[in-house]
């Protein structure tokens, strides 16, 4: 085939898979043409499903198609054919589900030699045991694979059956050595699955089993270090254990756990690396319970390992006192690095500003105010100057739309989301971002904007870190729903937008770790209780409006319940009220700002100020550009 004719069919392939994107009624069209066949795919033989086939031509997602085929009663007469599409999708994310399928097809029927040629690196454990075990049966050199099998073994978990005689051969060639038998043992403790522990002692010699029985009962129970009894011999391998279970026992029991680590320093021999992990787990546990050895103990990490979170605690408790020159004091302090940040320049100028340095304290607020964020707002309103949004909104040129499509990856991307099927278009569009340079980042964001894709606008500026085009980092999305039902429950409905984009950055289908979903991340046992359902599904809270509804009808409950106080209601909605009623009894008349400041938990803390900085924007782009910082520094946080 001549060069020009490559370079006419992929110019074809471009114009109409862009015009998909470009003519909603042909996109609608295909859309609902390729939906169809993708139902069709189990008879891919018939004529209905060979009609809408040949109709999909050029269309992006006809490949997924093909996939869904290939990957339907799978055969070896389909080698050729699987063959030529994972050459032509190699590496996206098109590829790795046949692979994957094809690998254990071959697998099933011991085609070694395939096998071997469509591997890929995997996480995968079965299928990488299987290729390392073709490997050697093939003929490969047992020098060449048993060093790789090292890391496979070396786990704190167990791994499939189909690992077994390769670990065996690994032992037998001597590479199971008592200090991987120690290193995989601290890993099934250490945070790993903790039923291998009993297997692993087993390995050990006679006289170090009693170490792996120690490890076995202080991973169930920490508070075994605070029995010497446990630790006769007071070797480093005792250390080390103890270092873990003291690390996990100063959260439960602090005067204890205190008690227990004075009279273990005494006897063993902390490495400095072990000293400074304590006294970290140490500090954060102390300061987080208010302790009175939290300061002391916060004073005993090394600059080296002087995180933004241990600075936190170190100065929470002078804020709390608002002890303005110690404040000072405690900020010189500091690493230069953090002098640097907003955060501390703020609290810098305020400690000069109450310290008779109003002049100094006001020229570094001037310079905080001309930036877009929480303490930059808290600037303006002090010293009284107008907020400055910094808008730079990211212009793109046509030729730029159309040639940021040049990637397939971003045409599939972008149809996989006009049908809803959310999470295969994350991960074309990750395969996507990946292909294309910075700029080209910004023309994709921008066009993810402008369908609605906001979660991924959102998220390509602040991987590219253009941070200055504010209608795409805070749009006014799901604006109907948000406004209705704010303006239904009375809340703010800047606060809600503020409290959905923090939330889920406008992501429908959301779904935490700890179970909360939507667009307001609303927990189902909270739908149950504001629906009085018994029973709330997935799909309902997958629902926009309903959610959308869920979440402000929530945020107006919080807001009674806090008797219209907007910042409690806001930490409430993060960590619940309850953790919020606990941390309101020791406030005594406190500046919200240093009530925020000092939360005590990290999450929380920078979820208000997030959440304050991102209303006071949506504010002026609902069109009440009310400054709420002006409130916020006039505003003490008491006991309700």
């Amino acid at each position: 085939m001549s060069k020009n004719l490559i370079n006419l069919l992929l110019f074809i392939l471009t114009f109409q898979t862009f015009a998909v994107v470009a003519n909603p009624d042909a996109s609608l069209l295909l859309r609902n043409k390729f939906e169809q066949a993708d139902r069709l795919v189990w008879d891919a033989s018939s004529h209905d499903y060979q009609v809408l086939y040949n109709e999909l031509h050029y269309y992006p997602l006809q490949p997924y198609l093909d996939q869904k085929r290939l990957m339907y009663k799978m055969r070896l007469s389909d080698h050729a054919e699987i063959a030529e599409f994972l050459t032509k999708y190699k590496g996206s994310p098109l590829d790795w589900p046949l692979r994957k399928k094809w690998l254990y097809y071959l697998k099933k029927n011991n085609r070694k030699r395939l096998f071997v040629e469509y591997y890929q690196p995997t996480t995968d454990v079965t299928l990488t045991c299987q290729y390392y075990r073709y490997k050697l049966d093939l003929g490969t050199d047992k020098n060449e694979v048993l060093p790789k099998i090292t890391p496979l073994w070396v786990v704190g978990k167990s791994q499939p059956k189909i690992c077994d005689p390769l670990f065996s051969l690994w032992q037998k060639a001597g590479y199971r050595t008592n200090e991987r038998i120690w290193e995989r043992l601290t890993r099934a403790a250490d945070g790993g699955n903790h039923t291998l522990i009993p297997y692993l002692t087993n390995l050990l010699p006679k006289n170090e089993q009693y170490l792996g029985k120690l490890w076995h009962k202080v991973r169930r129970d920490p508070s075994i270090v605070a029995k010497s009894t446990y630790f006769s011999n007071k070797s480093a391998k005792e250390a080390e254990i103890f270092a873990y279970g003291i690390k996990r026992f100063i959260w439960r029991d602090q005067n204890r756990a205190l008690k227990a680590y004075e009279q273990a320093n005494n006897v063993f021999k902390f490495s400095d690396k072990q000293q400074q992990e304590i006294a970290l787990k140490f500090s954060l546990a102390l300061a987080s319970k208010q302790h009175e050895k939290a300061q002391y103990w916060l004073r005993k990490i090394d600059d080296d390992n002087l995180t933004s979170r241990i600075s936190q605690w170190r100065i929470a408790d002078v804020l709390r006192k608002q002890d303005w020159p110690k404040i000072e004091i405690e900020l010189k302090s500091f690493p230069l690095s953090q002098q640097q940040t907003s955060q501390w320049k703020y609290w810098y100028a305020r400690s000069l500003m109450e310290s008779n340095k109003p002049d100094e304290g006001i020229k570094i607020l001037q310079s905080l105010a001309e930036t877009r964020h929480y303490y930059g707002f808290l600037a303006a309103s002090v010293i009284n100057v107008p907020i400055n949004y910094q808008n730079k909104p990211i212009s793109i040129s046509e030729a730029e739309r159309s040639g940021v499509f040049k990637h397939l990856a971003g045409k599939r991307a972008f149809e996989l989301f006009h049908l809803k099927r959310f999470h295969h278009a994350r991960i074309e569009w990750n395969f996507w971002m990946s292909k294309l340079n910075n700029r080209e980042k910004l023309v994709a964001a921008k066009l993810a904007n402008e369908i609605g894709w906001y979660d991924r606008a959102i998220f390509a500026l602040s991987q590219v870190g253009y941070l200055d085009d504010v209608d795409l980092r805070f749009p006014l999305a799901f604006n109907d729903e948000i406004t209705l039902h704010a303006s239904k429950y009375a809340i703010s409905p800047a606060w809600a937008f503020a409290i959905t984009r923090r939330e889920s950055s406008f992501m429908s289908d959301a779904n935490s770790p700890v179970g909360a979903k939507g667009l307001m991340q609303v927990m189902p046992a909270t739908a149950k209780q504001l629906t009085r359902r018994k029973r709330i599904s997935n799909s309902y809270l997958f629902n926009s409006e309903k959610n959308i509804n869920l979440g402000t009808k929530y945020l107006k409950k919080l807001l009674d319940k806090h008797r219209g106080n907007q910042v409690l209601a806001t930490a409430a909605y993060n960590a619940g009220p309850y953790r919020v009623g606990r941390w309101l009894k020791s406030a005594d008349n406190l500046p919200a700002d240093i009530w925020i400041e000092t939360i005590p938990f990290h999450e929380t803390r920078e979820y208000v100020k997030s959440v304050m900085a991102y209303e006071q924007i949506y504010q002026t782009k609902v069109g009440q550009p009310v400054h709420i910082f002006d409130k916020l520094i006039n505003m003490n946080i008491t006991q309700l």
